[in-house]
């Protein structure tokens, strides 16, 4: 495929990347898990937004100075080395599929909840048909996907936009409503670190951008600027609406709402405003879905372009998209709603932000040493802030990693063991086939 091939995408599809798989379902509970918290809750969520626009800025930076690199993986194979790229990526692309189960059953149950007569059919199965739905649209190639992306990007704006003019309006109407229920507890330390955690949850996506990087058209100028502007444009909306659910209702009765945001909409918007910011919901989930289903795809293209999975998951249909990559990350994540169709939205949602959390950590930290790395090398003349950008990255993702404490540390290094006997066993058939040419 050629630079000027009507199958690119540019920069408006690439930010759309960023916020539509960035704002997920994960910020319309988020609200409930971080109440019980208090104040720390904002606390947390400055040092997440401070911490991924550092990491923004580490993609930016290596998406313009290795512009014809295949995303992150060869930001980090070219850096770090084919083993650390391949167990980043292999940790990602787990957390993809997991994350494409929990999505489609979110969607259902929300769904469900808006027009009954789905409560009625097997959760499951819709699950299912939802995920193969996004299949569809993704086989018809990138810019199919991206298409979609742009729309549902712009109408999960809508309840964000809903409850910041909410909050406005009761700010400038009821000053007094703000803070009439103050927390109970105390600002500290270490639940500011957890808050943050809980926060970076919901800001899984801000590398979108650099993974589909050979099908974007002028990827080392579109790639930067989308994922800056995709970043900044998520945080700015993320602080404003976090804080008025936060900000109006009393913590205990928020930390026990399963729609935070519906229940601010009823409470100071009128009756009915919950129904439709439910909708909303529905509308912002999908968006994610069809999102990270593109981006699953072309992970594991990429993967099978540069031998570290089988080359089968290299081939395109005529419409360029990956069509046997896509079809297997589906499966698996049919699998997996399928063996957990039982579960809960919330505990759904618990098991995603640990696991899919732990999973993309290793991908931030890889990302931003491989800009260290750079500067090693003797990028200095790119910038002081390529140094600084990279530190900070590193930071962050130790940080988090901290804040998580030890299990999801243990579950992420497990996740990228799992994928290591694939890796040298396709190196041995690669070294096999050399010898023998």
């Amino acid at each position: 495929m050629q630079p000027g091939d009507g199958r690119k995408i540019g920069f408006w599809t690439c930010t759309a990347l960023v916020v539509g798989n960035t704002i997920g379902m994960g910020i319309f509970v988020l609200p409930a898990s971080l109440a019980p918290l208090g104040y720390n809750a904002l606390l947390g969520w400055g040092i997440t937004v401070l911490g991924c626009l550092a990491l923004a800025r580490v993609f930016a930076r290596l998406a313009r100075l290795l512009p014809e690199a295949d995303g992150p993986y060869g930001y980090v194979q070219r850096t770090l080395g084919d083993l650390p790229a391949y167990a980043v990526l292999w940790s990602y692309w787990v957390s993809n599929w997991i994350t494409l189960a929990a999505l489609a059953t979110g969607v259902v149950g929300y769904a469900a909840a808006i027009f009954p007569p789905l409560a009625r059919v097997q959760p499951a199965w819709l699950c299912v048909g939802v995920l193969w739905l996004f299949v569809g649209v993704n086989l018809l190639g990138v810019r199919s996907g991206g298409r979609v992306q742009v729309v549902t990007t712009v109408m999960k704006l809508v309840p964000m936009l809903a409850v910041a003019v909410l909050g406005a309006w009761t700010l400038l109407e009821s000053p007094a409503s703000f803070g009439a229920h103050p927390p109970a507890k105390p600002i500290s330390l270490g639940d500011a670190m957890a808050a943050s955690t809980l926060a970076l949850f919901a800001m899984l996506g801000i590398e979108s951008a650099t993974i589909p990087a050979s099908r974007v058209d002028d990827p080392g100028r579109t790639i930067p600027r989308a994922t800056l502007a995709g970043t900044g444009i998520t945080a700015a909306i993320y602080l404003v609406v976090s804080a008025v659910p936060l900000l109006l209702l009393p913590y205990a009765e928020l930390a026990q709402s399963s729609a935070p945001f519906a229940l601010v909409m009823e409470r100071f918007g009128g009756e009915g405003m919950g129904r439709w910011i439910a909708l909303f919901v529905v509308v912002s989930g999908l968006g994610a879905l069809n999102g990270w289903t593109l981006l699953g795809g072309e992970m594991m293209r990429t993967m099978a372009d540069n031998g570290t999975m089988p080359r089968v998951f290299a081939r395109t249909n005529a419409h360029g998209a990956p069509a046997g990559a896509l079809v297997l990350t589906a499966l698996l994540a049919t699998a997996m709603v399928l063996m957990n169709y039982s579960e809960s939205a919330v505990t759904g949602f618990t098991f995603l932000s640990t696991v899919v959390t732990a999973a993309n950590l290793p991908l931030y930290l890889g990302c931003s040493l491989a800009l260290g790395v750079l500067w090693w090398r003797g990028q200095r003349d790119a910038g002081r802030d390529l140094l600084v950008a990279a530190v900070l990255g590193v930071g962050y993702a130790i940080f988090a990693f901290v804040g998580m404490g030890a299990q999801p540390f243990w579950l992420a290094l497990a996740l990228m063991v799992a994928g290591l006997p694939l890796y040298f066993f396709l190196r041995h058939l690669r070294k096999r086939a050399t010898r023998h040419a």
